[in-house]
């Protein structure tokens, strides 16, 4: 966040443009109406300035240093083994080239660059009343080229923690096994929840269960994603077990793997792999009662889809992830994010989540709330943007509530009377290493939003 916010601000002051920031650490950057229009609406374009950083096991990369390498694969731009960043850096490159072009005709304009998105939408969070002039915004966070996005889901972290005083010690005889999953497609935990992807920690704790009882394993160590709004890729475990079934445990993996193939082809396109080593002797084992309290709750936690909207079909409505398992000394933590577009749905989900975990003894905490963006199909901003939609492409764009987490529901609170609507190019597995963004859509988008401006009165 520091070397992108010292970026844009210094971009900002280049230009000439009034350039502010905010004690969340968001960015302002002023722009004036073309003259002869300072009587027109001021308009907020907005986004996030944050990525998820994730990459492949076998990818070495510090997100805080190295540059994405980024490539073109015919009509898509991607990264090599890394996210790509387009979310949504395509969204600042759009507003950074609108405050760069003084050819454009506009109103006044309003750029909000907010921080930390992907973390729990904490510069949004952070905006104080009266710093925004404008109220029409258009956030340019959204991933469909030809689709207007009109509301979003509200989302809910659950921080849950099993804590034990003492591990137990390894069994003397038995071998330690490290197993390991990797090659799942993950994604984005809201955009991607209703494709049916794999979600590694469910997969690993599937094998688990069966290992402990029909092998004798232990549990010593397990961890599995890394981050609270990605559908976990890859999850790893240190188990141990008798001499005698290690041989069985090297069949029992290898039929999970197949099995898993089978369940998920054509889902998982680039092959899940799941292997067994031996390992070096772990300091301890995970108490036997907090091992099967635990495998029984994971296994038997919700995940995925769990209602769908009626009003707009193909569209979730609540669904949870569970993205992140990690055990340490003395403490098992497990990360999960509830979404709904129904704040008493979001509610139930989280209820039902806390329920199993209280029940095997585990501590539930709520974190990260945030409130979801309610359509208004009847607004005037959204009429306009159709209009030009239509001008510019002879169809009308698609108005839809996607499921994912957008900042318009956490402004709203602050500025209840700001109309709003989201647009994007065509974005495809963001928050994973998959992640692609359509080269003429964004030429699009742009194309649109220039337009946008010069209709808005």
């Amino acid at each position: 966040m520091e070397g992108i916010t010292k970026y844009v601000l210094a971009f900002g002051e280049a230009q000439g443009l009034e350039t502010r920031q905010d004690e969340a650490g968001n960015v302002l950057i002023r722009k004036p109406a073309t003259p002869g229009r300072e009587d027109r609406k001021t308009v907020i374009l907005q986004s996030h300035l944050d990525m998820v950083p994730q990459k492949n096991t076998a990818v070495t990369h510090d997100f805080l240093k190295d540059p994405i390498d980024a490539y073109v694969d015919g009509e898509w731009v991607k990264a090599r083994g890394t996210t790509l960043g387009a979310d949504n850096g395509i969204g600042v490159a759009l507003m950074l080239a609108v405050l760069a072009d003084r050819s454009l005709k506009h109103g006044g304009l309003e750029a909000l660059f907010t921080v930390d998105e992907e973390v729990g939408m904490v510069g949004a969070f952070g905006l104080k009343p009266h710093w925004l002039q404008g109220r029409t915004l258009l956030n340019c966070d959204s991933e469909e080229e030809g689709s207007l996005f009109a509301g979003c889901a509200g989302g809910t972290d659950l921080n849950i923690t099993f804590r034990y005083k003492k591990g137990a010690p390894p069994i003397e005889g038995d071998v330690p096994v490290k197993v390991t999953l990797t090659g799942l497609l993950g994604g984005h935990s809201g955009v991607d929840i209703h494709l049916g992807r794999a979600n590694a920690n469910k997969l690993m704790f599937r094998f688990l269960k069966e290992a402990v009882r029909d092998y004798g394993a232990r549990l010593a160590w397990v961890k599995g994603g890394s981050a609270r709004n990605a559908i976990p890729r890859e999850a790893v475990a240190v188990v141990t077990l008798p001499n005698d079934n290690v041989e069985a445990l090297w069949e029992f993996v290898a039929d999970c793997r197949d099995l898993w193939r089978t369940e998920y082809a054509g889902i998982e396109t680039e092959g899940i792999s799941f292997a067994a080593e031996i390992a070096p002797s772990p300091p301890a084992l995970i108490p036997e009662e907090v091992q099967d309290d635990l495998i029984n709750a994971v296994e038997g936690c919700q995940n995925g889809v769990n209602g769908m909207l009626h009003d707009f079909p193909d569209t979730v409505e609540s669904s949870s992830n569970l993205a992140m398992i990690e055990s340490s000394k003395g403490k098992i933590e497990i990360r999960i994010l509830a979404r709904s577009s129904s704040e008493s749905r979001k509610e139930a989900v989280c209820s039902s989540l806390e329920s199993i975990f209280s029940l095997a003894g585990a501590r539930v905490e709520y974190g990260n709330a945030y409130g979801g963006w309610q359509p208004d199909v009847r607004s005037p901003i959204l009429q306009t943007m159709r209009d030009v939609y239509h001008r510019l492409y002879g169809k009308e764009p698609a108005v839809k509530i996607i499921h994912a987490g957008l900042e318009c529901g956490i402004i709203q609170e602050t500025y209840p009377d700001m109309e709003m609507i989201s647009f994007g190019p065509d974005l495809v597995y963001p928050h994973s290493p998959n992640e692609a963004v359509k080269i003429d859509s964004v030429g699009k988008v742009r194309d649109f939003l220039v337009a946008a401006l010069e209709a808005i009165r």
